[in-house]
């Protein structure tokens, strides 16, 4: 039978702390078949951290499903950190991982800023990889960063005044360089304010309709989703300009599925779409009336879909 909607919820067979050095300790879970075949999830962001239902995308009687909270997120300590937070931090850490939980290969599964470092890591690391599924494509170019900062008020300009409007009219020449001095400002009072400001104003273009209200209240898990991922932005995340897809050569043998919300306006389709012309190798899959989040039917079905058709693979 075909996979249409999410696997049912479960729970971690394994957790642990991973030092991965630099003062950094890394939340990670394992769940599904202990013998199974290997996947691993990467979360969003940068920042965001792990959730339950990200594991529902794998059959759990197939998949031995790992989840781990990227540098400064979610469970991972210390909370918020951008000191030795960069991309290639990551790739390393999801490396040491690896070797840590004894796993050869694995699927390897990424959306949004996870698409990014799933693509990151398995230019570095090809051998690990068994299949890869990508999603909501961000590639980190100017282009993009761009739209993120000023090109989404083509579509919500009110959602992008508060935005802007939240700095000063002298700072607004640079509204990065503005937020990111707020966020990394050591009083509470300077940034949680922004770090609010900042992470409700992409999560109101995350959906094809905006929340009725401010998904997110200060908290330190607010403060960390905003920090890192200006951080992040502030650095072009690392890479140099279309480097991800100048290093396809190396990841063409891998199985590869792209799937992309027609509608998203976080990561526009036309990223999707470059990268899939450049990788023919890879499946694309646009999915009408969706946009970033995975809240459509079809687009969950398209991803389950992937991991699905990735089982003889994976176990290989």
């Amino acid at each position: 039978m075909t996979q249409t909607a999410f696997f049912p919820s479960i729970e971690p067979f394994a957790t642990g702390m991973l030092d991965v050095g630099d003062g950094h300790r890394l939340y990670w879970e394992q769940s599904g078949n202990p013998t199974g075949a290997p996947a691993l999830f990467l979360h969003g962001g940068p920042g965001s951290g792990t959730r339950p239902d990200q594991r529902r995308y794998f059959d759990p009687d197939h998949y031995r499903i790992v989840l781990f909270d990227q540098r400064g997120s979610g469970r991972s300590q210390p909370l918020a950190e951008i000191a030795h937070n960069t991309t290639w931090d990551l790739v390393a850490d999801i490396e040491r991982l690896r070797r840590h939980l004894g796993i050869a290969r694995w699927l390897v599964f990424g959306g949004s800023w996870g698409s990014t470092l799933a693509l990151a890591y398995a230019e570095t690391h090809p051998e690990a990889c068994t299949a890869l599924v990508v999603r909501g494509i961000w590639l980190c170019r100017r282009a993009e960063l761009e739209w993120w900062l000023h090109g989404t008020r083509t579509f919500f300009p009110e959602n992008w005044r508060l935005f802007s409007d939240f700095i000063p009219v002298a700072e607004r020449g640079d509204l990065l360089g503005a937020y990111l001095r707020r966020l990394t400002n050591r009083d509470p009072a300077i940034h949680m304010p922004a770090a609010v400001v900042w992470k409700n104003y992409e999560t109101n273009f995350t959906t094809l309709v905006p929340p009725e209200k401010p998904a997110h209240e200060a908290s330190p898990e607010t403060l960390a989703m905003s920090r890192i991922m200006a951080h992040y932005i502030a650095n072009s995340c690392f890479l140099r300009e279309n480097q991800l897809i100048e290093n396809l050569d190396v990841i063409r043998r891998i199985p590869a599925a792209i799937v992309q919300g027609r509608y998203d306006i976080v990561c526009p389709t036309r990223n999707a779409d470059e990268l899939a012309m450049a990788w023919p190798e890879a499946s694309c899959t646009v999915i009408p009336e969706a946009g970033h989040a995975v809240d459509n039917p079809a687009y969950i079905a398209a991803l389950v879909g992937a991991t699905e058709r990735f089982k003889q693979t994976a176990a290989a």
